[in-house]
């Protein structure tokens, strides 16, 4: 595997990044870059740069390139694979009802009896990303591995870009397949955030609009906890995520806020909130955020042995850059120091990622966590 990459700014342009080896032959380029870059003209030069690759790109909350994290740019990273074949898959939905079909028409898409991985880029808001998801687990075969994460918009939630071939257009929903016995993949995903106040029990909801807890009016309920900070809803929302426990489930899965609607009292959430399950909202530990980015780090290279990972994509949550602020770099620092000197690393600030939480588990929809894949040919 061969791995180069590029950045752009609006001050300095195109700019190679660190020590590039693929000389324009590449298979696969993955551009993140800030929703306003994406939508201007940016990619006729990747396209001279890498004539025969697939460009897929998907618009951000921050970037990641090596260990740092930037805004307003683009960062595209350029791979050839020795042996390793890909595919790609694109669709577009225009609302979330939409999303359980898209998940199913893209694994039809690339199914293959040599398909090894699927690595997923969909629009942060128009999609569900629980129900794509679960499109993807009920037609795929449980030995095939799912990542990606749902693209982003800054702390601005208005409109988010994902594409193929430089085209970036809300709605959007790529995949692509990774074919082949000789690449090896792991992922990790580990939040970090500490829970607080009673455990409660969802007593109504629908889909992902979150309407009581004990019988009680969810928003109510969450204002009398922000206290001071309910008046930035839903914003300061990305401070106090949801931990959701369903039954039968091995681990919680945690749940950002979207939307508030003071008429109906209900919050709208990054995912699904089912009728049934236990609530409990989180609040931030700066030490155990950043603990949580290395342990991702530290499933994603153990769980295949993947002790010298080539590459390593990151896709950590918006609201995690939100509260880290100033220290945010610390959690993609803790990342290198886990994956290794000789990985080259990119990712983006999301609005929801995509992981399995252990090896041979069905995907899910994360939110608030840092979420890591990892790529190593043989």
């Amino acid at each position: 595997m061969k791995i180069e990459q590029k950045t752009w700014t609006s001050h300095n342009g195109w700019e190679n990044f660190g020590d590039g080896n693929i000389d324009g032959d590449a298979d696969l380029v993955i551009a993140f870059g800030a929703r306003e870059a994406l939508a201007s003209d940016w990619s006729s030069e990747i396209k001279k740069a890498y004539p025969s690759a697939q460009l897929l790109s998907a618009s951000t909350s921050g970037e990641i390139v090596d260990t740092m994290v930037w805004d307003d740019s683009i960062i595209t990273t350029a791979v050839k694979f020795e042996k390793t074949k890909i595919r790609t898959a694109e669709l577009t939905i225009d609302g979330p009802d939409k999303s359980y079909e898209a998940g199913k028409s893209l694994v039809e898409q690339l199914k293959a009896d040599d398909l090894v991985h699927i690595f997923v880029l969909s629009d942060g808001l128009k999609v569900n990303g629980s129900e794509l998801v679960k499109g993807f687990n009920d037609h795929l075969p449980p030995h095939i591995s799912v990542t990606g994460g749902l693209a982003g918009d800054g702390a601005k939630f208005e409109k988010t870009l994902v594409g193929i071939s430089g085209k970036s257009e809300p709605g959007n929903i790529v995949a692509m397949g990774f074919y082949g016995k000789d690449l090896n993949v792991g992922f990790g995903s580990v939040g970090g955030w500490d829970s607080f106040g009673p455990t409660r029990v969802v007593t109504k909801s629908v889909g992902n609009v979150l309407y009581e807890l004990d019988g009680q009016p969810a928003l109510e309920l969450y204002k009398k906890y922000l206290g001071d900070q309910a008046a930035g809803l839903p914003g300061t929302g990305l401070h106090f995520p949801l931990s959701i426990k369903v039954k039968g489930q091995d681990e919680p899965i945690v749940r950002t806020i979207l939307a508030v609607d003071d008429a109906a009292n209900s919050l709208t959430f990054a995912g699904d909130i089912p009728q049934g399950a236990t609530a409990q909202l989180m609040k931030a530990n700066f030490e155990k955020i950043i603990e949580g980015a290395s342990h991702a780090a530290g499933k994603s290279v153990t769980q295949s042995n993947l002790d010298s990972p080539e590459l390593a994509i990151l896709i950590s949550c918006v609201g995690r850059k939100l509260i880290l602020s100033q220290r945010i770099e610390e959690e993609v620092e803790s990342v290198r120091d886990i994956v290794g000197e000789k990985a080259v690393m990119t990712g983006f600030y999301s609005y929801g990622e995509i992981s399995p939480f252990t090896p041979n588990a069905k995907c899910e929809l994360h939110n608030q966590t840092m979420t890591i894949t990892t790529f190593r040919e043989n």
